[in-house]
Protein backbone atom coordinates (compact mmCIF):
# COMPACT_ATOMS: atom_id res chain seq x y z
CA UNK A 1 0.00 0.00 0.00
CA UNK A 2 1.20 3.51 -0.83
CA UNK A 3 1.56 5.52 2.37
CA UNK A 4 -0.28 8.73 3.13
CA UNK A 5 1.69 11.62 1.69
CA UNK A 6 1.34 15.24 0.66
CA UNK A 7 -2.00 16.95 0.14
CA UNK A 8 -3.89 15.48 -2.79
CA UNK A 9 -7.12 17.48 -2.38
CA UNK A 10 -7.13 21.12 -1.27
CA UNK A 11 -10.38 22.95 -0.54
CA UNK A 12 -9.82 26.57 0.50
CA UNK A 13 -12.83 28.79 1.20
CA UNK A 14 -15.06 26.95 -1.28
CA UNK A 15 -18.34 28.75 -2.00
CA UNK A 16 -21.06 27.60 -4.38
CA UNK A 17 -24.31 29.55 -4.62
CA UNK A 18 -27.21 28.97 -7.01
CA UNK A 19 -29.87 31.38 -8.24
CA UNK A 20 -33.23 29.60 -8.25
CA UNK A 21 -36.19 31.04 -10.13
CA UNK A 22 -39.16 31.46 -7.82
CA UNK A 23 -42.72 31.63 -9.13
CA UNK A 24 -46.06 31.33 -7.40
CA UNK A 25 -48.73 29.00 -8.77
CA UNK A 26 -51.40 30.21 -11.17
CA UNK A 27 -51.76 31.82 -14.60
CA UNK A 28 -51.38 35.35 -13.24
CA UNK A 29 -48.08 34.49 -11.61
CA UNK A 30 -46.86 32.93 -14.86
CA UNK A 31 -47.65 36.11 -16.79
CA UNK A 32 -46.00 38.33 -14.19
CA UNK A 33 -42.96 36.09 -14.33
CA UNK A 34 -42.50 36.92 -18.01
CA UNK A 35 -41.95 40.56 -17.08
CA UNK A 36 -40.37 40.37 -13.67
CA UNK A 37 -38.57 37.19 -12.66
CA UNK A 38 -37.81 36.63 -9.00
CA UNK A 39 -34.87 34.60 -7.75
CA UNK A 40 -33.73 33.07 -4.49
CA UNK A 41 -30.06 32.51 -3.72
CA UNK A 42 -29.35 29.02 -2.38
CA UNK A 43 -26.10 28.76 -0.44
CA UNK A 44 -25.27 25.14 -1.21
CA UNK A 45 -21.66 25.42 -0.01
CA UNK A 46 -20.65 28.40 2.09
CA UNK A 47 -16.92 28.89 2.76
CA UNK A 48 -15.59 25.44 3.67
CA UNK A 49 -11.92 24.45 3.84
CA UNK A 50 -10.15 21.13 4.31
CA UNK A 51 -7.19 19.18 2.90
CA UNK A 52 -6.91 15.47 2.18
CA UNK A 53 -3.54 13.75 1.94
CA UNK A 54 -2.59 11.34 -0.81
CA UNK A 55 -3.71 7.82 0.12
CA UNK A 56 -6.22 8.98 2.75
CA UNK A 57 -9.81 7.71 2.96
CA UNK A 58 -12.21 10.32 4.36
CA UNK A 59 -15.90 10.07 5.18
CA UNK A 60 -17.83 13.16 4.03
CA UNK A 61 -21.02 13.32 6.07
CA UNK A 62 -24.07 15.50 6.45
CA UNK A 63 -27.87 15.46 6.20
CA UNK A 64 -29.72 15.75 2.89
CA UNK A 65 -29.10 19.17 1.37
CA UNK A 66 -25.93 19.75 3.39
CA UNK A 67 -23.80 20.43 0.28
CA UNK A 68 -21.95 17.11 -0.02
CA UNK A 69 -22.81 16.33 -3.64
CA UNK A 70 -22.23 19.96 -4.68
CA UNK A 71 -18.75 19.82 -3.15
CA UNK A 72 -17.94 16.56 -4.97
CA UNK A 73 -19.12 18.08 -8.25
CA UNK A 74 -16.84 21.10 -7.71
CA UNK A 75 -13.92 18.77 -6.95
CA UNK A 76 -14.57 16.69 -10.06
CA UNK A 77 -15.00 19.74 -12.30
CA UNK A 78 -18.72 19.36 -13.04
CA UNK A 79 -19.45 22.66 -11.29
CA UNK A 80 -17.46 25.90 -11.11
CA UNK A 81 -17.06 27.37 -7.61
CA UNK A 82 -18.69 30.75 -6.96
CA UNK A 83 -15.62 31.66 -4.89
CA UNK A 84 -12.65 30.03 -3.21
CA UNK A 85 -10.04 27.63 -4.50
CA UNK A 86 -10.01 23.86 -5.06
CA UNK A 87 -7.13 21.73 -6.26
CA UNK A 88 -6.99 18.00 -6.95
CA UNK A 89 -3.59 16.47 -7.71
CA UNK A 90 -2.38 20.00 -8.40
CA UNK A 91 -5.07 20.61 -11.04
CA UNK A 92 -7.88 23.15 -11.15
CA UNK A 93 -10.86 20.80 -11.65
CA UNK A 94 -12.92 23.41 -13.49
CA UNK A 95 -10.43 23.33 -16.40
CA UNK A 96 -11.21 19.63 -16.98
CA UNK A 97 -7.74 18.88 -18.37
CA UNK A 98 -7.20 15.36 -19.79
CA UNK A 99 -4.47 14.51 -17.25
CA UNK A 100 -6.84 15.45 -14.44
CA UNK A 101 -9.83 13.55 -15.83
CA UNK A 102 -7.70 10.45 -16.33
CA UNK A 103 -6.63 10.48 -12.68
CA UNK A 104 -10.05 10.75 -11.00
CA UNK A 105 -13.45 9.10 -11.03
CA UNK A 106 -16.86 10.11 -9.70
CA UNK A 107 -19.32 7.37 -8.75
CA UNK A 108 -22.86 8.44 -7.87
CA UNK A 109 -25.15 5.75 -6.51
CA UNK A 110 -28.23 7.44 -7.99
CA UNK A 111 -26.73 7.86 -11.49
CA UNK A 112 -26.24 5.19 -14.16
CA UNK A 113 -23.42 5.36 -16.71
CA UNK A 114 -24.00 1.88 -18.15
CA UNK A 115 -25.86 1.54 -21.47
CA UNK A 116 -29.22 0.17 -20.39
CA UNK A 117 -29.93 -2.00 -23.43
CA UNK A 118 -26.38 -3.29 -23.95
CA UNK A 119 -24.09 -5.61 -22.00
CA UNK A 120 -21.85 -3.95 -19.41
CA UNK A 121 -18.82 -4.94 -21.48
CA UNK A 122 -19.87 -2.43 -24.13
CA UNK A 123 -19.58 0.41 -21.61
CA UNK A 124 -16.20 -0.92 -20.51
CA UNK A 125 -14.94 -0.79 -24.10
CA UNK A 126 -16.28 2.74 -24.58
CA UNK A 127 -14.50 3.86 -21.40
CA UNK A 128 -11.30 2.21 -22.62
CA UNK A 129 -11.49 4.39 -25.73
CA UNK A 130 -12.42 7.56 -23.80
CA UNK A 131 -9.53 7.19 -21.36
CA UNK A 132 -7.17 5.80 -24.01
CA UNK A 133 -6.26 2.80 -21.90
CA UNK A 134 -3.74 0.58 -23.72
CA UNK A 135 -5.11 -2.91 -24.52
CA UNK A 136 -2.64 -4.72 -22.24
CA UNK A 137 -3.42 -2.43 -19.29
CA UNK A 138 -7.16 -2.69 -20.01
CA UNK A 139 -7.15 -6.49 -20.01
CA UNK A 140 -5.13 -6.62 -16.78
CA UNK A 141 -7.39 -4.10 -15.04
CA UNK A 142 -10.53 -5.88 -16.26
CA UNK A 143 -9.31 -9.28 -15.05
CA UNK A 144 -8.48 -7.83 -11.64
CA UNK A 145 -11.87 -6.09 -11.30
CA UNK A 146 -13.77 -9.20 -12.44
CA UNK A 147 -12.16 -11.14 -9.58
CA UNK A 148 -12.49 -8.44 -6.92
CA UNK A 149 -16.10 -7.57 -7.79
CA UNK A 150 -17.16 -11.12 -8.66
CA UNK A 151 -18.51 -10.05 -12.05
CA UNK A 152 -18.26 -13.57 -13.48
CA UNK A 153 -21.05 -14.03 -16.03
CA UNK A 154 -22.33 -10.43 -15.76
CA UNK A 155 -20.17 -8.90 -18.49
CA UNK A 156 -22.24 -10.20 -21.40
CA UNK A 157 -25.68 -9.79 -19.82
CA UNK A 158 -27.93 -6.91 -20.86
CA UNK A 159 -27.73 -4.24 -18.15
CA UNK A 160 -31.51 -4.06 -17.78
CA UNK A 161 -31.44 -7.74 -16.75
CA UNK A 162 -29.01 -7.16 -13.86
CA UNK A 163 -30.11 -6.72 -10.26
CA UNK A 164 -29.35 -3.44 -8.48
CA UNK A 165 -26.38 -4.96 -6.69
CA UNK A 166 -25.00 -6.43 -9.92
CA UNK A 167 -25.41 -3.10 -11.72
CA UNK A 168 -23.61 -1.26 -8.92
CA UNK A 169 -20.66 -3.66 -9.13
CA UNK A 170 -20.51 -3.12 -12.89
CA UNK A 171 -20.74 0.66 -12.35
CA UNK A 172 -17.71 0.53 -10.09
CA UNK A 173 -15.79 -1.56 -12.59
CA UNK A 174 -16.58 0.90 -15.40
CA UNK A 175 -15.44 3.80 -13.21
CA UNK A 176 -12.16 2.14 -12.20
CA UNK A 177 -10.92 0.54 -15.43
CA UNK A 178 -8.55 3.46 -16.00
CA UNK A 179 -7.16 2.93 -12.46
CA UNK A 180 -7.77 6.43 -11.05
CA UNK A 181 -5.74 7.85 -8.17
CA UNK A 182 -8.67 9.76 -6.66
CA UNK A 183 -12.16 8.37 -6.06
CA UNK A 184 -15.14 10.61 -5.33
CA UNK A 185 -17.89 8.28 -4.14
CA UNK A 186 -21.40 9.67 -3.63
CA UNK A 187 -23.62 7.05 -1.95
CA UNK A 188 -21.98 4.07 -3.70
CA UNK A 189 -24.10 1.53 -1.77
CA UNK A 190 -27.42 3.37 -2.10
CA UNK A 191 -30.34 0.93 -2.26
CA UNK A 192 -28.26 -2.23 -1.89
CA UNK A 193 -29.09 -5.00 0.54
CA UNK A 194 -26.76 -5.85 3.43
CA UNK A 195 -24.80 -8.42 1.40
CA UNK A 196 -24.39 -5.99 -1.51
CA UNK A 197 -23.19 -3.20 0.78
CA UNK A 198 -20.65 -5.52 2.40
CA UNK A 199 -19.35 -6.61 -1.02
CA UNK A 200 -18.85 -3.03 -2.19
CA UNK A 201 -17.16 -2.02 1.08
CA UNK A 202 -14.81 -4.99 0.88
CA UNK A 203 -13.88 -4.14 -2.69
CA UNK A 204 -13.23 -0.45 -1.91
CA UNK A 205 -11.05 -1.37 1.06
CA UNK A 206 -9.01 -3.72 -1.14
CA UNK A 207 -8.69 -1.14 -3.93
CA UNK A 208 -7.56 1.59 -1.53
CA UNK A 209 -5.05 -0.76 0.11
CA UNK A 210 -3.60 -2.12 -3.14
CA UNK A 211 -3.57 1.08 -5.20
CA UNK A 212 -2.93 3.67 -2.47
CA UNK A 213 -5.97 5.57 -3.75
CA UNK A 214 -7.36 8.72 -2.17
CA UNK A 215 -11.07 8.38 -1.43
CA UNK A 216 -13.69 10.97 -0.44
CA UNK A 217 -16.85 9.06 0.46
CA UNK A 218 -20.37 10.23 1.20
CA UNK A 219 -22.90 7.76 2.56
CA UNK A 220 -25.98 7.60 4.75
CA UNK A 221 -24.93 4.09 5.74
CA UNK A 222 -22.54 4.63 8.64
CA UNK A 223 -21.20 1.09 8.23
CA UNK A 224 -19.63 2.30 4.96
CA UNK A 225 -17.79 5.08 6.77
CA UNK A 226 -16.68 3.10 9.83
CA UNK A 227 -15.41 0.25 7.63
CA UNK A 228 -13.35 2.47 5.32
CA UNK A 229 -12.48 5.82 6.94
CA UNK A 230 -10.65 6.83 10.10
CA UNK A 231 -11.30 10.53 9.48
CA UNK A 232 -14.62 12.29 8.90
CA UNK A 233 -15.62 15.72 7.65
CA UNK A 234 -19.10 16.86 8.69
CA UNK A 235 -20.97 19.64 6.90
CA UNK A 236 -24.46 21.02 7.39
CA UNK A 237 -26.17 23.90 5.65
CA UNK A 238 -23.12 24.25 3.43
CA UNK A 239 -20.76 24.98 6.34
CA UNK A 240 -18.10 22.85 8.03
CA UNK A 241 -19.12 21.41 11.43
CA UNK A 242 -16.30 18.99 12.20
CA UNK A 243 -13.06 17.75 10.67
CA UNK A 244 -11.09 15.13 12.54
CA UNK A 245 -10.71 11.50 13.44
CA UNK A 246 -13.75 9.31 13.84
CA UNK A 247 -12.40 8.11 17.21
CA UNK A 248 -12.14 11.68 18.52
CA UNK A 249 -15.68 12.43 17.35
CA UNK A 250 -16.97 9.43 19.30
CA UNK A 251 -14.93 10.30 22.40
CA UNK A 252 -16.04 13.95 22.36
CA UNK A 253 -19.73 13.52 21.65
CA UNK A 254 -20.33 10.13 23.29
CA UNK A 255 -18.06 9.85 26.36
CA UNK A 256 -20.13 6.91 27.52
CA UNK A 257 -21.00 3.34 26.54
CA UNK A 258 -24.26 1.44 26.63
CA UNK A 259 -24.70 -1.35 29.17
CA UNK A 260 -27.66 -3.57 28.25
CA UNK A 261 -28.95 -5.88 30.97
CA UNK A 262 -31.72 -8.42 31.37
CA UNK A 263 -32.90 -9.04 34.94
CA UNK A 264 -34.64 -12.00 36.51
CA UNK A 265 -37.74 -9.90 37.11
CA UNK A 266 -39.02 -6.46 36.16
CA UNK A 267 -36.47 -3.66 35.98
CA UNK A 268 -37.19 -0.27 37.54
CA UNK A 269 -35.47 3.09 37.20
CA UNK A 270 -35.05 3.71 40.93
CA UNK A 271 -33.06 0.51 41.45
CA UNK A 272 -30.87 1.08 38.38
CA UNK A 273 -30.22 4.82 38.86
CA UNK A 274 -27.12 4.34 41.10
CA UNK A 275 -25.39 2.41 38.32
CA UNK A 276 -25.75 4.94 35.50
CA UNK A 277 -28.10 7.08 33.44
CA UNK A 278 -31.14 4.96 32.62
CA UNK A 279 -31.73 5.30 28.88
CA UNK A 280 -34.64 2.88 28.54
CA UNK A 281 -36.58 0.18 30.37
CA UNK A 282 -38.85 -2.45 28.87
CA UNK A 283 -39.96 -5.25 31.16
CA UNK A 284 -36.88 -7.05 32.50
CA UNK A 285 -34.58 -5.32 29.97
CA UNK A 286 -32.84 -1.98 30.51
CA UNK A 287 -30.16 0.16 28.89
CA UNK A 288 -27.78 2.30 30.96
CA UNK A 289 -25.43 5.05 29.79
CA UNK A 290 -22.19 4.63 31.71
CA UNK A 291 -18.97 6.72 31.46
CA UNK A 292 -16.40 4.84 29.40
CA UNK A 293 -13.84 4.65 32.18
CA UNK A 294 -16.41 3.17 34.59
CA UNK A 295 -17.97 0.58 32.31
CA UNK A 296 -16.11 -2.46 33.64
CA UNK A 297 -16.68 -1.55 37.31
CA UNK A 298 -20.39 -0.88 36.75
CA UNK A 299 -20.87 -4.18 34.92
CA UNK A 300 -19.17 -6.00 37.78
CA UNK A 301 -21.39 -4.30 40.38
CA UNK A 302 -24.52 -5.12 38.40
CA UNK A 303 -23.58 -8.80 38.24
CA UNK A 304 -22.73 -8.89 41.95
CA UNK A 305 -25.65 -6.90 43.34
CA UNK A 306 -28.63 -7.56 41.05
CA UNK A 307 -30.27 -10.72 39.63
CA UNK A 308 -28.74 -10.23 36.16
CA UNK A 309 -29.56 -12.87 33.56
CA UNK A 310 -27.60 -11.27 30.72
CA UNK A 311 -25.34 -8.24 30.25
CA UNK A 312 -23.61 -6.71 27.23
CA UNK A 313 -21.54 -3.58 26.68
CA UNK A 314 -21.81 -1.67 23.42
CA UNK A 315 -20.48 1.53 21.88
CA UNK A 316 -22.99 4.17 20.87
CA UNK A 317 -23.83 3.76 17.16
CA UNK A 318 -21.87 6.30 15.12
CA UNK A 319 -25.00 7.37 13.25
CA UNK A 320 -26.56 8.40 16.57
CA UNK A 321 -23.49 10.46 17.41
CA UNK A 322 -23.52 12.24 14.04
CA UNK A 323 -27.25 12.86 14.38
CA UNK A 324 -26.64 14.38 17.81
CA UNK A 325 -23.89 16.66 16.47
CA UNK A 326 -26.23 18.13 13.87
CA UNK A 327 -29.08 18.39 16.39
CA UNK A 328 -26.88 20.37 18.77
CA UNK A 329 -25.77 22.73 16.00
Amino acid sequence: MTGIGTDCIIVDGLVKHFRIHRRAAGLGASLRGLVRRRYDVVRAVDDISFNIASGEVVGFLGPNGAGKTTTLKCLSGLLHPSAGRVRVLGHDPARRQPDFLGAITLVMGQRNQLFWDLPAMETFLVNQAIYRVPPTQFRAALERLVVLLDLGDLLDKQVRQLSLGERMRCELAAALLHEPQVLFLDEPTLGLDVAGQAAIRGFLASYANERGATILLTSHYMADVTALASRVVLIDGGTLRYDGSLADLVATHAPYRLVRITLDGKADAETLAPYGDVASIEGPEAVLRVPRESTRDVAGRLLAELPVVDVSIQDVPVEDIVREVFARD
